[in-house]
């Protein structure tokens, strides 16, 4: 299968673990290309627009996502991530549960 990873780029080291241990599983994983949280690169500012959209077409050519949802967390790039996703209907594999919040909002979605 063919699956992008997902979530806050401050867990960078959650992303490098789980692109392991899926392409151990036999997977072929998409990780995003720069971690923005913790690279001071400013054409990663600069660009996020179109690192945004570069990571919509890495959803597109995949079959599921992968949610690093650390501690249940999910920010707004992530939750739109996942709507879009859901959209395409691509499989959607989260880390951790989905805190009450979430859940109600996947419900709705």
């Amino acid at each position: 299968m063919i699956i992008t990873l997902c979530g806050s780029t401050k867990f960078k080291d959650k992303f490098m673990e789980v692109m392991k241990e899926l392409t151990l599983q036999g997977h072929i994983v998409i990780p995003p290309g720069c971690f923005g949280h913790l690279d001071p690169d400013p054409r990663i500012t600069i660009n996020k627009k179109m690192l945004d959209q570069l990571h919509k077409r890495k959803i597109d050519i995949s079959d599921a996502i992968y949610v690093i949802n650390v501690n249940g967390y999910l920010g707004k790039s992530t939750e739109g991530e996942v709507k879009y996703a859901k959209n395409k209907n691509k499989k959607i594999i989260f880390l951790e549960p989905l805190r009450k919040k979430e859940a109600k909002n996947e419900e709705k979605d």
